[in-house]
């Protein structure tokens, strides 16, 4: 559903930590939105809460965005018109709309002391009582409050809230939702140092800056009212609203920021591709009509509707991610998977020792996040004695006797090729498989751990000793050779 006016969607991340699953879930559906009705994505930044404010998260947010190709229309780092687009930025605003708001009479001034709400407080909790505020300066004379503003008391400016009254909010994902004004706390607007809190920000920011619609995670529902209350007061036109499910880490708790969970930096830290979460993370929210798993972010642009949207929470799990991320890495180009690849290659143990696209072409069918790569080839890095034990195949009916066989007539015959390559190399074990009267399959597996002193290696034995090297594969072999004997 759309309005008559353009669609303008908006994310209002706080710089309090780096940006989670759920920012970029909630990013991920306002940028959709804007882009299927040819409208507007917005980023604001909510920076008020200046004691959790956290150097540098504003710039990871951005990161976030851009690595997810969420290209917003305006920011504070593009402008548009209705800059600036950081709350800090904006005080003077606040202050001059919580004025008019009380002027209307859709709020208050508030002279509570610390002392006062605490003891307000313990009152409450002592009588079982829902912890919200007690109107004590709602009631206040003209008069009262003319003579505590001449006194420069500290105040603050709380939202008025009508008596016993039901409310109703429209969501366009559970349809109409009601609620009791009489259960709604009047919540601080303006704070006594001038900052504005999330209610009032939120409200007049999305007014001036057009917002037409408010797409966010469902623990903003039970606010809605407040909000609607604060449009009301103004006169403004209310946008429309779609709450979205949670995110889950269970069944029980919710993913949380707070508390670390699934930050984008451990993105990209294990090596995930940017559109393999996007896919992901959308079918925690939202089902294509056809049931389709796998899709680009321009296809959920063209087949984003309001009706697939879920009204059930949904488990993230972080293996069905992998696995989706492991399929759309085999589907990558090669020199693509390799500008991905090479990274994790620098941080593993053969750094500098061996060609990466070698060993790019057996793991790209292979791995289900980039960050495998390292503890997949850091066994090629250092050759240590082995167990002679791990020659034994009881199906292939190899002993240490076998083996011992094996590597000598292998250092005889593979010493001899000239031209180190798989094709020769492939000759040469069945050259040595001939003369000794053995399957093939035999040979490839004594030398598998001769050459690498493991049985699991990303490919077989004569793509190991291609990527080793004659000098140094004749080293190793050399080597297995002394500890079999």
């Amino acid at each position: 559903m759309t309005n008559n006016t353009t669609t303008r969607t908006r994310i209002a991340p706080s710089p309090t930590g780096y940006p989670h699953i759920g920012t970029i879930y909630q990013a991920l559906f306002n940028y959709a939105y804007a882009r299927r009705y040819d409208g507007s994505f917005l980023i604001r930044i909510e920076d008020t809460d200046q004691a959790r404010f956290v150097e540098g998260a504003e710039d990871v947010i951005f990161q976030a965005i851009d690595w997810f190709r969420l290209t917003e229309d305006e920011s504070p780092r593009k402008d548009g018109p209705h800059t600036p687009y950081r709350q800090s930025e904006r005080l003077e605003l606040y202050s001059k709309y919580a004025k008019e708001l009380i002027e209307k009479e859709g709020a208050y001034y508030c002279f509570c002391t610390k002392e006062r709400l605490d003891e307000m407080r313990k009152k409450l909790q002592a009588e079982k009582k829902p912890l919200r505020y007690d109107r004590h300066c709602r009631m206040l004379s003209a008069n009262d409050v003319a003579q505590k503003m001449a006194e420069n008391s500290p105040y603050v400016v709380r939202l008025k809230i009508p008596d016993e009254k039901t409310i109703v909010v429209r969501d366009e994902i559970r349809g109409d939702v009601s609620f009791n004004s009489g259960e709604i706390d009047e919540q601080v607007l303006l704070k006594s140092d001038g900052f504005p809190t999330y209610h009032l920000a939120v409200v007049v920011d999305d007014h001036l800056m057009k917002i037409t619609h408010v797409i966010r995670g469902n623990e903003y529902l039970s606010s809605t009212p407040k909000y609607n209350f604060l449009y009301d007061a103004f006169g403004w036109e209310r946008p429309q609203y779609m709450h979205l499910t949670p995110i889950m880490k269970d069944a029980t708790r919710k993913l949380s920021k707070r508390y670390g969970d699934v930050n984008f930096d451990d993105f990209l830290k294990k090596g995930y591709l940017p559109h393999a979460i996007v896919n992901y993370i959308a079918l925690l929210g939202w089902s294509p009509k056809d049931n389709q798993e796998k899709f680009t972010l321009e296809e959920l642009i063209e087949n984003f509707s309001i009706s697939g949207l879920s009204k059930s929470s949904s488990v993230f799990d972080e293996n069905k991610m992998k696995w989706l991320n492991g399929e759309y890495i085999k589907e990558l180009d090669f020199e693509t998977f390799m500008e991905y690849a090479t990274p994790f290659f620098e941080i593993s143990n053969i750094k500098g020792l061996y060609d990466y696209r070698k060993l790019g072409v057996l793991l790209q069918s292979r791995i289900e996040i980039f960050s495998e790569i390292p503890e997949k080839v850091n066994f090629l890095a250092e050759f240590k004695k082995f167990d002679n034990e791990l020659y034994f195949n009881k199906k292939l009916k190899i002993d240490e006797n076998l083996a011992r066989v094996v590597i000598d007539k292998s250092i005889d015959v593979l010493s001899q090729v000239e031209n180190w390559n798989e094709d020769n190399l492939h000759q040469a074990v069945k050259d040595i498989s001939e003369s000794l009267q053995l399957k093939t399959g035999q040979v490839y597996t004594v030398l598998r751990v001769g050459l690498t002193g493991v049985t699991v290696t990303p490919g077989g034995s004569v793509e190991m000793a291609d990527i080793l090297g004659k000098e140094e594969s004749m080293r190793r072999l050399s080597k297995s050779k002394e500890w079999l004997n």
